[in-house]
C-alpha cells in the first residue's frame, strides 16, 4: 500500500460482460437473478470488480472464461459506465465487454451454476442499473463490425448453412435481406467454402453445409456483405 493520492477518494472499478449468442434463428443474450445486494434479485449481466493485480482486458477474460468455461473468444471492449448514481451500493465505475459464443459450444451444467439463461433480444426484461444501455451499445458496436469484418462466424458451428448464416445477419441487424442478393454476394466471397456435406437434420431437401475458411479470409481481408 503506497502512501500516495491519500487526498482523493476511491472509487470501485468492476467489469460487465454481454455474452452474445444465436440460436434458432433468434440472437440471444446471457442474463440472470442478481444474487447480491444491491439489485438482488433483479435481472443483471453477468460481472465482477477488477482485481487490484489485473488489468481491465484480463478481469473481463477471468469473468467470461468463469461464465463460459471458453478460452480464445472474440471480446471487444464496449465502453466505460460511470454515471454517479448508476450503483446505490457504492461508486462504481463499470467497463462493459461483450463476447460471441457458439451457444452449442456453452456447457448447460456452468449455466445451472451460475443462474443465467439464455433471453431473446427481442424480450430483453430490463436489467439492473444501466445494463439495457450496455447491451444497446455493444449491439450497435456489432451490427458496424458484421458489416465489415466476419465476427458473425463465432456464433456459427464450424459447419453451417446459408440459411443460417443469413438469418444470423438479420437477427444481428434486426432487419430482412434479400435472400437471392444475399446469397449472390457469399458466393463471391472465398473464404466461405461449400463443402461436400449435406445438413439432412434441418432441411427436409437437403442443404449443402459452408464453413469459414481463415486463411482466405486473411488474403481478401475486405468482407461487406
Amino acid at each position: 500500500m503506497t502512501i500516495f493520492y491519500q487526498e482523493h477518494p476511491k472509487v470501485l472499478v468492476s467489469v460487465d460482460c454481454i455474452i452474445f449468442g444465436f440460436d434458432e434463428g433468434q440472437l440471444r443474450i446471457l442474463v440472470g437473478r442478481r444474487q447480491m445486494d444491491p439489485g438482488r434479485g433483479e435481472w443483471s449481466l453477468y460481472g465482477g470488480f477488477v482485481n487490484a493485480d489485473e488489468s481491465i482486458d484480463e478481469a473481463a477474460n477471468r469473468v467470461i472464461l468463469e461464465l463460459t468455461g471458453l478460452r480464445n473468444l472474440y471480446i471487444r471492449q464496449v465502453g466505460a459506465f460511470g454515471r454517479v448514481d448508476r450503483d446505490p451500493g457504492e461508486r462504481v465505475i463499470s467497463i462493459a465487454y461483450y463476447a460471441l459464443i457458439n451457444v452449442k459450444d456453452y456447457d448447460k451444467s456452468l449455466q445451472m451454476q451460475h443462474g443465467v439463461e439464455w433471453v431473446n433480444i427481442k424480450e430483453m426484461p430490463v436489467l439492473y442499473s444501466d445494463h439495457n444501455d450496455m447491451v444497446r451499445r455493444a449491439r450497435k458496436m456489432m451490427r458496424q463490425k458484421i458489416s465489415s469484418e466476419p465476427i458473425g462466424f463465432n456464433l456459427l458451428p464450424n459447419l453451417f448453412t446459408l440459411t443460417q448464416l443469413q438469418k444470423l445477419y438479420e437477427a444481428v441487424m434486426g432487419e430482412e435481406v434479400d435472400k437471392r442478393n444475399f446469397r449472390k454476394r457469399i458466393k463471391e466471397m472465398d473464404f466461405i467454402e461449400k463443402t461436400e456435406l449435406i445438413d439432412k437434420l434441418n432441411s427436409k431437401r437437403g442443404a449443402s453445409l459452408y464453413r469459414f475458411n481463415q486463411r482466405a479470409y486473411h488474403d481478401d481481408p475486405y468482407f461487406k456483405l
